[in-house]
């Protein structure tokens, strides 16, 4: 068995809690909580701690804390020469304590507690000092996913600008969305099926081959009259920005 501790109760600890408890292979040592309670749903009470100094020895300690905690969060893990890992997407290697051997344990996904999860197709971005430590990180990444990639510290940093790109912006373009509707009475599950087709398409076509729209076509009548529409002006100036990008094909603008 693999034997793990997790530190953390956030959105990504409690996640990783329910799938290496789905996992034949992997045994839950320990997590450590500040908050005891958020935990009690997801496993047994004896084995959150709440102390740094009840930690018992595992063959992996992964963090998943905020990116400002994860230095003074690693240097109180009372031993030395463990396996430690962090899940964040921007920290460095170099960001987890050197007392002990240093590693990335990084699933690139956007998780809410309340919803559910496939782990099987998360991809797991994984970075160790090395090989011995990579070859085991990636034992226990495939335990949970199909999809496994060794990506260095630059690399994530990019994933992850990227991934705000097409995930948290997105989503907030989203609610930009919903408040012109909510705003019209106007219901947003008409726009729902154009979502999906739209995540659909660049499953076979890069982005680039994919855009349609107004900008797109230098429709500068439709864009006009959108623009003269929206009273918002957060709106108005999102709209304006992302059509210039549109029509400068990605250059600066």
């Amino acid at each position: 068995m693999i034997r793990i501790t997790l530190i953390g109760s956030g959105n990504v600890a409690q996640h990783l809690i329910k799938v290496f408890i789905k996992s034949e292979a992997i045994e839950i040592v320990q997590v450590f909580s500040r908050k005891k309670e958020a935990l009690l749903p997801l496993i047994d009470s004896d084995k959150i701690v709440t102390d740094f100094k009840g930690l018992k020895e595992a063959d992996l300690f992964i963090i998943a804390v905020s990116d400002n905690a994860i230095s003074e969060v690693s240097s109180k893990i009372p031993f030395q020469n463990c396996l430690v890992a962090h899940t964040s997407g921007t920290a460095s290697i170099d960001t987890l304590d050197a007392k002990n051997r240093r590693s990335v344990f990084y699933p690139l996904q956007t998780f809410s507690k309340n919803k559910a999860i496939d782990f099987s197709v998360i991809p797991m971005c994984l970075e160790a000092e090395n090989p011995v430590d990579f070859d085991f990180l990636e034992k226990v990444a495939k335990n949970i996913s199909n999809a496994v990639f060794s990506i260095n510290s630059e690399q994530r940093k990019a994933l992850h600008v990227a991934a705000v790109f097409v995930n948290n912006f997105t989503n907030h373009l989203y609610q930009i969305g919903q408040e012109i509707c909510d705003e019209h009475r106007v219901p947003f599950e008409v726009l729902k099926p154009l979502i999906q087709e739209t995540a659909e398409k660049i499953k076979t076509l890069d982005p680039v081959d994919a855009q349609t729209g107004p900008a797109k076509r230098n429709d500068s009548n439709t864009i006009e009259a959108h623009l003269d529409y929206l009273t918002n002006e957060n709106q108005k100036n999102i709209y304006k920005i992302l059509t210039q990008s549109i029509q400068n094909n990605g250059k600066k603008l």
